[in-house]
């Protein structure tokens, strides 16, 4: 039986989460996104505006998410020779973390950018051997104290 657990005792405090997750591509792919030539415009400045929507939609995403009050959003896409790397730090001042809504938006901050290069990671069979979203963490969870 699924359940959401009950919060409202506990302290409102300030609570951050930092998340990130790696998307690799193509040689190909990262020219064209460096040289701003992709088809469907910038993948980078979409992810960041996905990112922040996923914040705000996690609730809807993740069923026992407890809807929160978001104070912060922080994005950073970073392009590299192998890939794009996705950081997003979440903040809150409430009863429960934000680390759910930090992977959310890591997440879709990486699938939109697959969603506007697929083509050109598709192989002859339409198919992505080399494209992956790996090692998508929490890699900073802070509580501060009352």
């Amino acid at each position: 039986m699924a359940e959401m657990v009950e919060v409202g005792l506990k302290p409102e405090v300030l609570r951050t989460a930092t998340a990130e997750g790696r998307l690799i591509l193509l040689p190909g792919t990262i020219a064209e996104i460096r040289a701003g030539t992709t088809k469907k415009g910038d993948p980078i400045a979409t992810a960041r505006v996905a990112a922040i929507q996923a914040v705000k939609d996690t609730p809807r995403i993740l069923p026992l998410c407890h809807p929160i009050p978001i104070t912060g959003v922080e994005t950073g896409l970073t392009v590299e020779d192998d890939g794009v790397t996705a950081t997003v730090t979440v903040s809150t001042v409430y009863k429960t973390g934000v680390e759910m809504e930090a992977l959310t938006a890591v997440s879709a901050a990486l699938l939109t950018v697959w969603d506007m290069i697929k083509y050109l990671e598709k192989d002859a069979g339409g198919q992505y051997p080399a494209t992956r979203i790996e090692s998508v963490r929490v890699v900073k969870k802070v509580k501060a104290t009352a």
